[in-house]
Parts: structure tokens; sequence; C-alpha cells
């Protein structure tokens, strides 16, 4: 299942230079790539201010600053990334590197205890934390790469953790990202040949660590709390899509993984479910009016998937949503859906914004015939 867009966080830090440390510039690459695919209509399709990326932050404070606004306001799923150095201090705790950090200094990092506290804070119901780190030979001396999962660990967090060996495994020469997140970025943007139609957790997880294996790179940890791992980031690109059959009866429709309504939470989120469905449907705007019997035509449908507010009306979304092929079992949960956003807080301000319209056009109407009424008085006047 993917989450909805408009209740959802991602935030994604990476140290990339460092004071005392070895630079690792492949971070920069990650940040952005992995970004810009968040960002697509193939992944979570975040918008600007819900894709945050902190680049070298300069203190453990700014960086957990940034992050308890995300973890504020996301309700669906929160997912932080981080890319850097990751150390131990003598005691055996994990921190993650900023520009300053020294070795065997956690108060120069970001103390994973700080971290987890934050993400204990939040109010999503799911929790994504992905942590591509490094760990030179002190490290691997105290810590190994269960031990790490198990010290990451927090509730209702899925965790990805690239356990790399050393810093040459994490960022090979010549590459543009680091080991764990170039594969990742593979595999959301050219999918897992005969995987599910959806990039699950799960899935991401096993495939990658098949691939990095196959590799002789480090294999990544994983370790997951209340059933997160169905969470996906993205639809699979190589999943073999068959087009809806146009014949009647069960066909391929009811074997699709359709976008689940129940889990939509805002309007940001309701159109960007609509807009999965052709997806899911294989089908062009062309195709869909014709399986519509002509009730929409091909610029209806364009305008109700780039619409920013929710129709009065259910039954053009209802027409669409069956001519793509969502089974009749499903369009009653789209039609609740529907009705649970339109009662919400945001019906009522676009009910104000209405009628304050209204009240406009109505002064302006009435202040337009005040003046024709006083014209012809003066001229009655002047007669």
């Amino acid at each position: 299942m993917l989450p909805d867009p408009g209740a959802t966080k991602a935030l994604l830090i990476g140290t990339s230079t460092y004071d005392f440390l070895e630079d690792l510039p492949a971070v920069s690459k990650n940040l952005s790539s992995l970004a810009e695919v968040l960002s697509g209509p193939t992944s979570w399709n975040l918008g600007q201010d819900d894709c945050i990326v902190l680049s070298n932050p300069t203190s453990a404070v700014a960086a957990l600053d940034t992050l308890r606004d995300a973890s504020a306001t996301a309700r669906d799923t929160l997912l932080v990334y981080y890319a850097g150095h990751g150390l131990v201090s003598p005691e055996g705790e994990l921190y993650l590197g900023l520009p300053q950090s020294k070795q065997q200094r956690v108060e120069t990092g970001i103390p994973y205890s700080w971290l987890r506290g934050a993400l204990l804070e939040g109010r999503a119901e799911r929790t994504v934390l992905i942590l591509d780190c490094c760990y030179g030979g002190i490290a691997l001396g105290m810590m190994g790469p269960s031990e790490l999962a198990a010290q990451a660990d927090v509730e209702g967090t899925y965790l990805l953790a690239a356990a790399s060996e050393n810093r040459q495994a994490l960022a090979p020469p010549g590459e543009p990202h680091t080991a764990f997140t170039g594969e990742l970025l593979a595999i959301l943007t050219t999918g897992i040949a005969g995987g599910p139609e959806q990039l699950d957790l799960d899935s991401i997880f096993r495939h990658l660590r098949k691939s990095l294996a196959s590799k002789g790179r480090p294999v990544p940890q994983g370790r997951e709390r209340n059933s997160n791992g169905q969470l996906a980031l993205g639809w699979n690109p190589a999943f073999s899509r068959t087009p809806v059959s146009t014949s009647p009866g069960v066909g391929q429709a009811e074997l699709r993984t359709w976008p689940d309504p129940a889990a939509i939470r805002t309007i940001e989120g309701f159109f960007n479910a609509l807009a999965q469905v052709r997806i899911v449907s294989a089908l062009t705007h062309a195709a869909i009016s014709h399986r519509s019997g002509g009730q929409i035509s091909t610029g209806t449908i364009s305008n109700l998937l780039n619409r920013k507010d929710l129709p009065r009306k259910w039954r053009t979304t209802s027409v669409y949503l069956a001519a793509c092929g969502v089974p009749d079992t499903q369009l009653n949960d789209w039609h609740l859906c529907w009705e649970r956003l339109r009662s919400g807080p945001h019906a009522a301000e676009e009910s104000e914004c209405e009628e304050e319209r209204g009240r406009s056009h109505s002064t302006r109407a009435s202040s337009s015939w005040r003046r024709v009424v006083r014209q012809l008085a003066g001229r009655g006047l002047r007669g």
C-alpha cells in the first residue's frame, strides 16, 4: 500500500563534507536523487514542502528541530533517511556524522538516542528509517551489523541499515551514489522483474540483500515493527501489466492492486490515488472515455485528475473509476472516502469561501444597481 502524500513527510539528511573525517561526495548525489524519486508520480508524489533535504547540517540541534517539525505534521507516514559516516562512542553508542564530527566523540555528531527519542515523539502511523552509514575498524570491533539493528530499533518503525564494512564499500570509486543507496535507487527506478505491482519494503529489502550480496558488497540489515513491511515506496516499473479486459465478468481488474481509499486522509491524497488508478489500469484517457460509453470525455478526465478541490457531485468520479476497471465491490469504499473528505474541516473552509464569494458578488451587484439608480435620478432632475 502507498501512503497518502498529503499526510506524509520525508526528511533526507546527509553529510558529505567533513573537517576531521574522509569526505563522502556521493552522499550529496544520494540526497538529490532520492528526493527526485520520492517526489515523482511512480513513488510517493510528495510536494516540495513534504520532501525535505537537509545537506551537511551544522549541528544535531538543527537536524533534530527539522525532524520534530516533520514528525509533528506527518499523520500517515514519516520517512527519515541518513547518509554519511556512522560512528561509535567508547561506550558503544551509535552517532551519525556531521561536518565537524570526530571519532569516539559522540557530542560532535547526532547521538542516535536523540534521533530515536524524536521519532518516538512523532504522530505518524508508520515510520521508515533508512541508515546508509559506514563503519570504520573501531566500530566493527565493537558492534556487528545485527547489534546495530537492535540498537537502532524503534517501535512502529521499519528499519533499513546499510551495515557497510569499510568506507570504500560504502562509496565505490567511480559510482555516483553510495553502494546501498545506489542499489535502492535502481530498484525504485527500474523495478524488480517478477516482483509485486507495488514495491513494498519487504520486497525491497529482500532484493537489496540479494543484489548487494551478488556484487560482493555488505548485506544490509532490516527490521520491522507493526507489519510496516507492506508499506510501498512506489510502483514497480518492471511489473508485467496486462490491460484491463473489456469483456464482462471476472478479469484482470480483480487481480490488480488498486489504491486503498480507506488509507486516504487528504484531498491531495484523493486525487493522487485517482491518478494511480489510471496507472494501474494501464489505460489512456481516450480508452477510459471509450470504456465509459462516452459518459465522460478525455477533457473531463483531465480536469478531474488536475483538480485541487473535491467535486461537489460523485457521478463523474464514479464513472471514471468504473471505466478504469475498479471492481464494483470497491466503488462503495471510494464513495465513502469522498463523503468523509467532503464533511471534513476543509469542506467547511470551502463553504466559507463560497459564501464569501457570494457576499462579494452580492455587494458588487448592489453597488452597481445603486449607481444606475443615481444616474437615472440625476437625468430626471436635469430634465
